[in-house]
């Protein structure tokens, strides 16, 4: 028994780690921005310095940068620092990893664009009433500003510094909140058995939302995760307010950056944080309850949307040392195996750097004014560098849509290959190999239609009823393949490869 949450709650370490890598490192990276190029001065400008107009700012900046509840700490740290508000800087925290241009697309594609857009508006209500009632609580006297350091020189030094502060900051102390955030997750798993929550959430359950909001804050989840969650619970007729709570405190909040907080505000503040944002998102989500849930959708009385969250064993498993390693060498991506690398490599270095340079001497060297030398470069300047990083971070947001999203015939290559191995677990008993690929063949639907809308700036009803359809058999053939049934397998695999060729042909057409 101890065996089987050990290794279980490792495996939903390391699937968190794993999801949470390339934010973490974005977030390290955008932390190095304030702090090497824009400077405490820079940083405060940036964002409104206080007031309304700050949280405003922070808002709108949250959005469009693409991190998690993790990769948030090291650029919650830095603004810290440069010294803004503290409801500034926790109205960021939780805006950030709660939507970006990427996720947002694709929950409109996955759910009712109005649910987004609501959800969207009242985390602009959190953000800024949660920040208000902050800085009115606990007001600061005035703060005399120090002078910055000195700025490092243009040019290939200032890029140098920049990933400098990148591999410190991962050997620094927020390596070591993110480290906690991840524990969270497996502690969560340890606390919750296998599959105990396929009957929670449900619409006429009222204690639905308290519930969520108990294992929200541990149960961390990437931006992309949430929103899949979301539409999953909206198809299964979930409470609407659960979802809120789940998005709200489960991608924006995690153990790591509440114990942040208590190391840089106290106990008490931190709960009376807490306990403000708590309180906001469970009367928002309450209200928003009624009036978002899906009409016309029969509540399935069951969902999958939450199987992350728990022991991804049984007690009868035989070998969870050998399970866990299948199982999560099944589910790590080859763009997610890159990153993993490129994560080792950097902290290879950053440890070698911190041996080799425990006094910060490159820096301090960095900072020295180089002699004056004839170049052809140009000083840009600060406004028109963030203008140009700003449109730049939305190209490359809108590009980054179509790579994750390829073009539909090409989405149909993949379907094809998923299609014959679904067909063949199933029919044969292979019931692993079924269920490696079902969820994968769900998810392909899904990227089908945010492809389709991407190129031609709608999803046709016909498109639409037809995976719908393709999804539904898929759904029953899911739990065909649990319960091992065989001949009940046998047929919905027939029905589900025959909803697959008309929901292709529906695209052809």
């Amino acid at each position: 028994m101890i065996e089987t949450l050990f290794w279980g709650a490792l495996l939903r370490f390391s699937q968190a780690a794993v999801a949470a890598i390339p934010t973490i490192m974005i977030g390290i990276l955008v932390a190095a921005i304030f702090r090497v190029w824009l400077g405490a001065t820079g940083t405060r400008k940036l964002f409104g310095d206080s007031g309304i107009k700050s949280l405003f700012y922070a808002w709108l900046i949250g959005m469009l940068l693409p991190v998690c509840s993790l990769g948030v700490i090291p650029i919650a740290m830095e603004l810290r620092r440069a010294k803004l508000s503290g409801g500034t800087i926790l109205a960021f925290a939780l805006t950030a990893p709660l939507f970006n241009p990427i996720s947002v697309l694709y929950g409109l594609t996955l759910s009712d664009p109005v649910v987004i857009i609501t959800f969207s508006f009242c985390s602009l209500i959190i953000v800024t009433g949660c920040g208000l009632l902050w800085d009115w609580c606990f007001r600061v006297a005035p703060q005399t500003f120090t002078s910055d350091p000195p700025i490092v020189p243009e040019g290939w030094r200032r890029l140098l510094a920049t990933a400098l502060f990148g591999l410190r900051e991962m050997t620094g102390p927020s390596m070591g909140y993110i480290l906690l955030g991840l524990l969270g997750v497996a502690a969560l798993s340890i606390a919750l058995p296998y599959a105990s929550l396929q009957q929670s959430a449900e619409h006429d359950d009222p204690t639905a939302i308290l519930f969520m909001t108990a294992i929200a804050i541990p149960a961390y989840a990437t931006p992309m995760v949430a929103m899949v969650q979301l539409a999953s619970m909206f198809a299964h007729g979930n409470s609407a307010g659960a979802a809120f709570v789940l998005l709200a405190l489960g991608a924006g909040a995690n153990m790591g950056l509440i114990g942040w907080m208590m190391r840089s505000y106290g106990l008490g503040r931190t709960v009376a944080w807490f306990g403000i944002l708590i309180g906001v998102v469970v009367g928002l989500s309450y209200a928003v309850d009624g009036p978002l849930y899906p009409q016309g959708v029969e509540p399935a009385g069951h969902t999958h949307a939450f199987d992350g969250y728990c022991s991804p064993f049984n007690a009868n498993t035989p070998n969870p040392m050998q399970s866990a390693w299948i199982e999560l060498s099944k589910k790590v991506a080859p763009h997610e195996q890159v990153g993993v690398a490129m994560f080792a490599f950097a902290m290879i270095c950053a440890i070698g750097l911190r041996l080799a340079d425990p006094q910060r001497q490159c820096e301090a060297w960095l900072q020295t004014t180089p002699p004056a030398a004839k170049s052809l470069d140009r000083t840009i300047p600060g406004p028109v560098l963030g203008v140009i990083s700003l449109v730049g971070l939305v190209a490359v947001s809108v590009s980054g849509c179509y790579l994750y999203y390829p073009p539909p015939h090409e989405i149909f290559e993949e379907m094809r290959a998923i299609n014959a191995e679904v067909i063949y677990g199933s029919r044969t008993g292979r019931w692993e190999v079924a269920q490696h690929w079902i969820p994968i063949f769900d998810d392909w639907s899904r990227k089908l239609e945010v492809s389709q809308f991407l190129r031609s700036g709608e999803v046709a009803p016909y498109h639409q009823y037809k995976g719908l359809v393709f999804r539904e058999y898929l759904e029953r053939l899911e739990h065909a393949v649990e319960d091992q049934e065989t001949d009940k397998a046998k047929d919905l695999a027939g029905k589900v490869s025959h909803a697959y060729t008309r929901l292709r042909e529906s695209y052809q057409q």
